[in-house]
């Protein structure tokens, strides 16, 4: 007995292609001076090849297109799209015929077949025809496996598959880096590179914040009554280069005075980027929730609601202080000022500011003089909190530039 038996031919063939737009056209311009040897013969193939643009014959950019000769790089963001051909190559009649497309990942296996019925007839030399699309969303190997099952006109059942493998490439590196302000507001800088052989316009770059956050896009200067781009009129990202993008993040009203809230928020929003290339197939990526280190403000915060940008030598000058309770508990506080070399507060030292409820805050105006020139740093309060005889020390509140009313230096 022939244990090797002869692989089964069916009657139906499959056929796979992937659906990608055309290139320009590029060669290679071969040149020389009209005193050497072969004077302008070169210049003369190059202007009567039809591949080429008149009048600029040396440049590698033709005017005409080139069909796709291989599989190419499929990125992340991008939609993948594939042609599905099942033709009958015998000389009979196929029946039901069923045509299936699955996506396998490493996580999922999706169907991307337009239909799941199946075709009642098949006659020879017709095909069915199909085209599928799906946006690639994980990096790393896919599979895309058709299956093909039908009846011959004996009533056998046969059924084959096919599998095309392909691995899917990150398109950008996108790194981030967060600025916590003194008030509560919060600045990111968001690096963004293109990690592909070929430039990207990049379509928009946006961040959409959380629900307790209003954005500000910081990507663009005012010219008269006009914005313009801080990157140029030309968006393009050349390959391997890095563009930074900044933005600044305001707590909405109704979170911004409630300071416990906002201590523990570390989700900032995520990223939306759109980008296009080659012929305008476009990508799109969305970062996963972005994250920042929460600030610890300990149990009280003392920010600066108002200091004068600069102040005259030995002459008073007035702040506004806000400080918040930023504990679960109710607290009991006493104001101390300490003068420093260069700082001197005026006003009572030790006095009661009173109970302050828990995310709580009250405004503290205060009056002080500078014995030095220059820049200087605001330091020396002191707040303790009677209760728990605790006390919290605040130095380098805030840096003050001092001048002289009587000559021309400043700090």
């Amino acid at each position: 007995m022939d244990v090797t038996q002869a692989k089964q031919e069916h009657l139906l063939a499959l056929k796979v292609m992937r659906l990608t737009k055309p290139t320009l056209f590029t060669n290679l311009p071969v040149t020389c001076e009209d005193q050497d040897l072969p004077g302008d013969l070169f210049g003369q193939l190059m202007r009567e090849d039809p591949s080429t643009i008149k009048g600029a014959e040396t440049l590698m950019l033709g005017e005409m297109l080139t069909l796709p000769q291989n599989f190419g790089n499929i990125f992340l963001g991008e939609t993948f799209s594939s042609y599905i051909s099942v033709h009958n190559d015998s000389n009979q009649i196929v029946k039901d015929i069923l045509v299936k497309a699955d996506l396998q990942t490493s996580s999922q296996r999706l169907n991307l077949s337009a239909s799941n019925s199946a075709v009642a007839e098949l006659n020879p030399e017709c095909c069915i025809d199909d085209v599928i699309h799906h946006e690639v969303k994980e990096i790393g190997t896919h599979i895309l496996v058709c299956a093909v099952s039908y009846t011959t006109q004996h009533g056998e059942k046969l059924y084959f598959r096919k599998f095309f493998k392909f691995q899917v490439l990150k398109p950008l590196d996108v790194k981030t880096k967060f600025y916590n302000a003194e008030t509560d507001e919060v600045f990111l800088e968001a690096q963004i590179q293109n990690i592909t052989t070929s430039p990207m316009y990049m379509e928009k770059v946006s961040l959409e914040p959380s629900i307790m956050y209003n954005v500000t896009e910081l990507n663009a200067v005012t010219c008269g009554s006009e914005e313009e781009s801080t990157f140029g009129k030309m968006s393009y990202l050349q390959p391997m280069d890095t563009r930074q993008y900044l933005y600044c993040l305001k707590p909405k009203p109704e979170y911004a005075e409630k300071a416990g809230v906002l201590k523990g928020v570390t989700v900032i929003g995520k990223l939306d980027i759109v980008w296009k290339t080659n012929l305008g197939e476009r990508g799109r990526l969305q970062t996963s929730q972005l994250q920042r280190m929460a600030p610890g403000y300990g149990d009280i915060r003392l920010s600066l609601e108002m200091i004068p940008d600069t102040v005259n030598l030995e002459e008073p000058f007035d702040i506004i202080c806000k400080i918040t309770n930023c504990s679960e508990r109710i607290m009991d506080l006493v104001l101390e000022m300490c003068n420093t070399t260069s700082i001197h507060w005026c006003g009572i030292s030790g006095r009661q500011l009173g109970k302050l409820s828990p995310g709580a805050s009250l405004s503290l105006p205060l009056t002080l003089l500078s014995s030095v020139q220059g820049l200087q740093s605001i330091s020396g309060l002191r707040l303790t909190d009677t209760f728990l005889k605790r006390t919290y020390e605040y130095d380098d509140i805030a840096q003050v530039c001092v001048v002289c009313p009587y000559t021309s230096n400043e700090c």
